[in-house]
């Protein structure tokens, strides 16, 4: 019986720390936000039932079951039944978990940026951010990995040779302009790392060989953390930088800045 109550309790306890949003994500700043938050509440909704029903039929069967004088323990070998009835309800339930979330889902992994989207070119590396911007002629100049020499500063690999390259901005920290579509192309020098920003709903890897492009739009002025959430060396807790959401004329007053 004590272990049946502690079980229920615990279930009741978690269950009101959840619905009481005692720790949640924080303010959404991204116009897909909400689409996501939605889903992500629909698959919590749907999946807190099943565990509550879950930990109420544990503890029931824990006391109905409990050791009794005179009771002689009885096996059961199963029921195909009940293991199809409760596959295909599986089987239905995430599906339709997974449906739900499709549109929102497809839109930022496989439909392609607005036109006139902001491109900024985002490099990991261990244990940093290089962030790229093109200069006044809105292009990225070319890059050479034999190039690279981090105690140069020359963290991507820019081929000076190439006009285009000359007044490329790349700097360890990130500004946007507010409610302007952008497109980040995320790329790693080493191993795979994974940009994060909780407000913005964005969480994409960055694979070495690979320029993978995610693109948002960001609906709130402020100051985020910009987190790696893979774990990418012994430096993985050290490698984080900040993306500030601007006005747009102080983004380009901010760019302007670290150009001269």
């Amino acid at each position: 019986m004590i272990l049946a109550l502690t079980i229920w309790v615990i279930t009741l306890v978690t269950t009101a720390l959840f619905i009481g949003r005692y720790w949640w994500f924080p303010a959404v700043a991204s116009a897909h936000g909400p689409a996501l938050d939605q889903q992500f509440m629909l698959t919590l909704v749907v999946t807190g039932l099943v565990f509550i029903l879950a930990q109420l039929g544990l503890g029931y069967l824990i006391v109905h079951f409990r050791d009794r004088p005179g009771r002689h323990v009885r096996y059961s070998h199963g029921s195909n039944k009940l293991e199809i009835l409760w596959t295909l309800a599986t089987t239905v339930l995430f599906f339709s978990v997974v449906l739900a979330g499709q549109d929102i889902w497809a839109s930022l992994n496989l439909q392609n940026a607005p036109a006139g989207s902001l491109q900024i070119e985002i490099t990991g590396q261990q244990f940093q951010w290089n962030v790229r911007y093109p200069g006044a002629d809105g292009k990225f100049g070319k890059t050479s990995n034999t190039l690279i020499n981090d105690s140069a500063g020359n963290f991507v690999g820019l081929d000076e040779r190439d006009a285009a390259a000359q007044d490329d901005v790349v700097v360890p920290t990130m500004a946007v302009p507010v409610n302007r579509p952008v497109e980040l192309l995320l790329r790693s020098k080493d191993v795979t790392h994974s940009f994060f920003v909780r407000e913005l709903r964005i969480k994409q890897d960055a694979v070495p060989g690979m320029t993978v492009p995610i693109h948002f739009t960001a609906t709130k002025l402020g100051t985020y953390e910009i987190a790696c959430a893979e774990l990418c060396g012994l430096g993985h807790h050290r490698m984080r930088s900040v993306i500030e959401v601007l006005s747009e004329a102080d983004y380009h007053n901010w760019l302007k800045e670290r150009s001269d």
